[in-house]
């Protein structure tokens, strides 16, 4: 039945229907595509849960603090001190940034009119050298869109001869995020695509070829695309940049796999039939529930990141499980069609023709089989050592957070002007705590909170209905820094004493100090889910017990050792070498990385081995495990590990971006599946295989007998291509 319907997919009517069929979806998607940026939503509110109390205290404030407030500052330094005239040029130009698009009806603060008014904040340092503007951009929900310009408009007029000037604050890191995500639904895409065309050329040696795969990735990053906009806009799933970015990432790396595989299986299909549709629909009869289930499993295991506390994470989810589902249909639809339409000569110069030879037999897999079989427990038991000893690098890794100057891979000018501020004493008058307490006891929770060690003093509070006040004080540490969390947990701890407040404590060090504590909690909750979810996948589709516990093993090492290397790459590499600006290199991560990088090592590592183990079962059928395993790596090993190069490939893309968190991600990710592909699939899982032989498939019956491998010699050139 499969093969009927496989057949008829691809045979010399269906395959123009179903070419037309992707033409006309991809003509009305495409432009819905484009506009994905329009519905990303990178508000503060929308990657925190509910239950966070910085985002109970942006409810409370709803109606007094504009959510879409974006506080900023322009800092100037001059070297020496600022003169009287650059004084001067200050209240001229705060005069004209209220005039700035954008800009509220607040005015800007200057250091003459801070003093004029007998506002008791400090805009100048001591020595001189440095001051600042302080004004508040208000674009409406637009403001990720619209501050980039007004951005550039304010640094035109801050311009003084001999004086830096820098756009910092809220405001400032914005327009640098801006920056960073700048032409990401382009130029990432475009560079994704640049690297995944140089491997295929390298591995198929065609100068034809790779057109078909990449016009099948594209067509499904454009179809993808489509469908997440209209899930953004319609049914409020949440969109941000980072899940664009890796979106387009995963979709052209797994779409590139899947090709990869079916192309290989059909390649050996011409060899043995003549009719290149009857060759595709046995191709796609065998190589497509590989597939599925490779594509079911990432599917599955990114839903799995809709029990995350964090909503960016949450959103991230159904957004790439999207992408891979549409990638998976357009590969076992579109480009079996476009194989069949050009036939054999897309393959030129070395065209498959009917009868000859299947050239995997005696490829560097089937040595490398050879190799392993003599002493397969002593292959095992040495690759695992290794890797496990590559695990302890995860004593480097540091989750703790990133702080402002270590968010990018550059320096930014935010980062640049906060480094001023801090290093002149001057505080960020845009990092403050938001405290909300019931109006009859606030004075006594300002009076609580003013003996936290690094605050400063809390402003009047501010009536905001309801029985409930509010009132503010600015931090003297780093928004995203461990100084800053300590303080706002104090905060906390002062407020909520305090009886009768019911008392909240948010702002931006508290955003940050809530998403970490969601993230240590989605490593915690998550990853085991996962875990179950995959294990219980391989159980039903290699119907046994032992082997799937075999491959979540390997993929759970091949993991930690992702990370104990990227860890020392990090800490040990990258901070010696000066590779990229930032100012302490890669000494932390993102509370959220161990996750990322889990969910997609083992989604996708084990595709891998989902490759090679539907292969090894099915040759066992025939053969036995220990000669279906030998037969299984010679057939697979070339295509999947070109698979894997085309995945490092495009994750270690994500680099291009600058932001440290994707560079680590993309880093650990490569290496992942480099492990898997290269050493993992390769060399562990076949050794422990052939060590293990029928015992793998327990409790099912099949090869209770156990065949045995006494040497290379006992696999005959037949068996070796036989499908």
């Amino acid at each position: 039945m499969h093969r009927q319907i496989a057949g008829k997919l691809t045979n010399k009517v269906t395959k123009w229907i179903v070419l037309a069929g992707a033409i006309v979806i991809v003509g009305l998607t495409a432009p819905l595509n484009a506009q994905l940026v329009d519905v990303q939503n990178n508000e503060a509110s929308s990657w925190l849960p509910e239950s966070a109390e910085s985002t109970k205290v942006l409810e409370e404030l709803t109606g007094t603090v504009d959510p879409n407030d974006i506080d900023t500052l322009v800092v100037y330094y001059r070297e020496g001190g600022l003169t009287a005239e650059d004084l001067a040029a200050l209240d001229e130009h705060a005069a004209e940034i209220a005039k700035v698009d954008g800009v509220t009806d607040e005015g800007v603060l200057s250091p003459n009119g801070a003093e004029q008014a007998g506002i008791p904040v400090k805009l100048v340092s001591d020595d001189g050298e440095v001051a600042n503007l302080a004004f508040t951009f208000n674009f409406g929900s637009d403001g990720w869109l619209d501050i980039p310009d007004a951005a550039t408009e304010v640094r035109d007029i801050a311009q003084i001869d001999g004086v830096t000037v820098h756009l910092a604050g809220y405001g400032g890191q914005a327009a640098d995020a801006s920056e960073a995500f700048e032409g990401i639904d382009t130029n990432l895409i475009l560079a994704t695509l640049l690297v995944v065309i140089v491997i295929l050329l390298f591995t198929y040696r065609s100068p034809i070829l790779w057109l078909l795969p990449i016009i099948s990735a594209v067509f499904a990053y454009m179809i993808s695309g489509g469908v997440v906009y209209l899930l953004a806009k319609y049914a409020d799933l949440t969109v941000n940049g980072q899940s664009q970015s890796i979106l387009g990432i995963l979709v052209i790396g797994a779409g590139t796999d899947y090709a990869l595989l079916l192309v290989a299986r059909y390649r050996e299909e011409l060899r043995r039939h003549e009719d290149r549709h009857e060759a595709m629909g046995f191709a796609l009869h065998r190589a497509t529930p590989a597939i599925l289930a490779s594509a079911a499993t990432v599917v599955i295991g990114l839903l799995c990141l809709v029990f995350s506390d964090l909503n960016s994470t949450a959103g991230l989810g159904p957004v790439l499980a999207v992408g891979v589902a549409v990638t998976f249909l357009v590969m076992v639809t579109l480009l079996p069609a476009l194989l069949v339409i050009c036939g054999r000569w897309v393959f030129w110069p070395k065209r498959p023709t009917f009868g000859s030879p299947e050239p995997t037999g005696t490829g560097f897999w089937a040595k490398v089989g050879s190799s392993i079989a003599p002493r397969p427990r002593r292959v095992w038991v040495v690759t695992a050592g290794l890797l496990i000893i590559a695990c302890l690098g995860l004593f480097k890794l540091d989750p703790s957070g990133l702080a402002q100057d270590e968010q990018y891979t550059k320096e930014f000018d935010s980062i640049k002007g906060q480094s001023l501020l801090a290093g002149h004493g001057l505080a960020d008058t845009s990092n403050t705590v938001q405290v909300v307490a019931n109006t009859d006891v606030v004075a006594a929770a300002s009076d609580a909170v003013s003996q936290v060690d690094g605050l400063g003093d809390p402003t009047e509070p501010l009536d905001i209905g309801d029985g409930r006040s509010f009132f503010t004080a600015t931090l003297g540490s780093d928004m995203s820094s461990t100084a800053s969390f300590d303080a706002v947990e104090d905060a906390r701890d002062a407020a909520h004493a305090v009886d009768g407040a019911d008392a909240l404590v948010g702002g931006g060090s508290a955003f940050y100090l809530d998403t970490k504590m969601a993230s240590e909690r989605d490593n915690r909750v998550i990853i085991p889910i996962v875990l179950v979810v995959v294990l219980l996948i391989l159980m039903i589709l290699l119907r046994a017990l032992i082997a799937p516990l075999i491959l979540i093993g390997t993929v759970i090492l091949s993991f930690g050792a992702a990370l104990g290397i990227s860890a020392l790459l990090f800490t040990e590499v990258f901070t010696r070498i000066g590779l990229f600006e930032v100012n302490e290199g890669f000494a932390h991560t993102d509370p959220g990385f161990p996750l990322f990088a889990f969910v997609f090592l083992v989604a996708l590592g084990i595709d891998y081995n989902i490759f090679l183990m539907t292969r090894v079962r099915e040759e066992t059928a025939q053969h036995g495990t220990r000669k279906g395993s030998l037969i299984a790596l010679s057939s697979t090993g070339g295509v999947i590990t070109s698979a894997g190069l085309v995945l490092a490939a495009t994750f270690l893309v994500l680099g291009s971006l600058p932001l440290v968190f994707l560079a680590q991600l993309g880093v650990a990710v490569a290496l992942g599946v480099l492990l898997d592909t290269m050493i993992v699939r390769s060399v562990l899982v076949t050794a422990i295989n052939l060590d293990l032989g029928g015992k793998i498939w327990w409790p099912s019956k099949l090869d209770r007998d156990g065949n045995e491998v006494t040497s290379p010699g006992d696999v005959s050139e037949q068996e070796k291509v036989s499908v």
